[in-house]
């Protein structure tokens, strides 16, 4: 702990390094960062939580967050998480990974983990593009959008967006999932209330749970972080509709 710094104001696991933000300007990880700090204090959880990181710039989750966890093999995040959560299933275990981890190189662990009911949680953050490495079109990525490997704009030769929330509330063995931004102070709010639920969907040994969170990644955009705001609201949003898509108390 003597590299990082606790900032006054800011939730107690959430510290930052002495130079300043690891992330690009206008990314919003940061944010998801300190939610789920806010979150696991509030819950008063923090002696019991562990967090799973995937390879991406959800790596980088690691360096500010004063938790139990590691970092996996890209993509099998979920995969450690269920070995984990088998060994402590009174622990809370949690992924923090992006929608290229997730739901490109990870597909197979997260379809795997939700099909087993894992009492998990996947937070996926959607950026819409493999941010780490360079900007290549990701299963997020949107109709038209230019990225490193679709410099046209994408098109249906190459697939359409992946709706995992949506894709997920189809199975049974999810107890929780939604999806949701922190692109304003009011979506901040309400993306902490739906990680809150996802977290509690496991405390009360439930099911799987799942919050994708709608991201800015300016450099790979390239926007300015205000003008990946407008576009998160104008284009991301009509595309990802906000919301919670399952919630449920029990599996049948």
């Amino acid at each position: 702990m003597s590299n990082r710094v606790l900032v006054s104001g800011t939730p107690t696991q959430w510290v930052r390094r002495p130079g300043g933000n690891i992330q690009c300007a206008g990314c919003h990880h940061p944010s998801v960062e300190r939610l789920i700090c806010e979150v696991v204090e509030e819950l008063e959880i923090a002696d019991k939580t562990i967090a799973i990181s995937g390879v991406g710039c959800s790596t980088r989750f690691t360096v500010p967050v004063d938790l139990d966890g590691l970092v996996t093999a890209h993509g099998r995040a979920p995969d450690a998480a269920t070995g984990i959560k088998r060994v402590h299933p009174d622990a809370m275990v949690f992924t923090v990974q992006g929608d290229g981890d997730c739901i490109a190189i990870g597909a197979g662990p997260l379809i795997g983990a939700v099909s087993r009911a894992e009492r998990i949680t996947v937070i996926m953050v959607n950026n819409a593009n493999f941010g780490t490495t360079g900007g290549q079109m990701a299963p997020t990525s949107l109709m038209g959008q230019v990225t490193e490997t679709t410099p046209q704009g994408r098109s249906a030769s190459t697939g359409y967006p992946m709706h995992v929330p949506e894709l997920l509330a189809t199975v049974k063995g999810v107890a929780y999932c939604a999806r949701c931004t922190v692109h304003t102070p009011a979506n901040y709010q309400r993306t902490k209330k739906y990680v809150k639920s996802a977290f509690q969907k496991q405390l009360d040994n439930v099911g799987f749970s799942f919050v994708e969170i709608l991201a800015a990644c300016p450099p790979n955009w390239r926007m300015s972080p205000i003008q990946c705001l407008k576009w998160i609201e104008e284009t991301m949003i009509p595309e990802f509709p906000l919301g919670e898509f399952k919630n449920v108390d029990k599996i049948e």
